[in-house]
This record gives C-alpha cells, structure tokens and sequence, in this order.
C-alpha cells in the first residue's frame, strides 16, 4: 500500500453537460486525480525513451520474464485500466442513455470507486453472446473484466453506473 493513497477517502466530481468531446474531458479529470493520488507515476502514461533498449518496441509487452512489474509499472498499468473504465462508463452513458451527468471518483488506500451519472432509469445489461467480430456489445465484459466489482444503482433522476478498480501494490 502507497503512502500516498488517502485513507479516509477523497472524492472528486465533474458535472457534466452534452455529448461532445465528454470521453476525453472525463479521462483528462480522471488522469488529473490519478496524478494528484500518485496512482501515476512522474511522466503520466509515457513510460520514458530510457526503459526501451536501441530496437525495442516501445509498445511490446515481455511477459515471458517471469518479473515482476516495478513501482511505476504498476502504477501506470492500473492508471490505464482506470482511464479504459472511465472511457467505457462515459461511452456507454452517451450511447444508451442520452450522455452522463456527473463523473465521481472516490479514491481511498484500497480501490478508486468510478460512478457514472444518467439520466435514464434502465440498468446496464451484457448482451448475451456478443459476437466478437462485431464491433459493439462488449463494454460491460471489458468493464467487468478491469474491475473488481461493478455495478448500477437507480436514482430518482436516472441511475449511477459504477466500478471498482483495486489501488496499484507495490511489488
């Protein structure tokens, strides 16, 4: 467990109004209170032109070391499961339910909870047997997939969509 990560727990809310350009201005808040929490490493996302010997592919992932990820490794690799979360909340809002209201993130020492504001009172359902060559249908199996635990919860305006990513450890 990082120092760095609050105990108690900090939230931040962005409001949210239309459609246009919401999946980036909500990953750019996320990455901000990703920055602020340390759950990134200095740098952000870049991982630095020095981690990559002369012909390495910096997009290549070895896995077949058997090493364990650094600090910053960790931390960056649950960072972008947070931004892919965050993306597939907000997208799914736009397309299902006429665009998200509010974004909140509840940081604490343990997990980043991501709750996801609508106003539609229809909860989130899987499509049964999504064809994976047909680009649609999987955002609820890739949410499921980046989270702990996920879910929906009705409000009198709409519901809230919501998902748990557990904080980065250190190795």
């Amino acid at each position: 467990m990082s120092a760095a990560l609050p105990q108690r727990g900090q939230t931040r809310r962005l409001g949210i109004a239309g459609t246009r350009g919401v999946v980036g201005r909500c990953r750019d808040f996320s990455a901000t209170a990703l920055a602020d929490w340390e759950w990134l490493p200095p740098g952000g996302l870049a991982r630095p032109p020095e981690d990559f010997p002369p012909g390495d592919d910096p997009y290549a992932w070895d896995t077949s070391t058997g090493t364990e990820p650094d600090w910053d490794e960790e931390r960056r690799a649950v960072a972008e499961d947070v931004l892919m979360v965050v993306s597939e909340l907000v997208t799914n809002a736009c397309l299902h339910a006429g665009g998200p209201l509010e974004l909140v993130l509840n940081c604490t020492s343990e997990r980043l909870r991501i709750e996801v504001s609508d106003a539609s009172p229809v909860p989130p359902r899987p499509r049964p047997h999504a064809d994976p060559a047909v680009p649609g249908g999987h955002g609820l199996v890739v949410l499921g997939r980046l989270s702990r635990a996920w879910g929906s919860v009705p409000r009198a305006s709409g519901k809230t969509v919501w998902a748990e990513v557990s904080a980065p450890r250190r190795p």
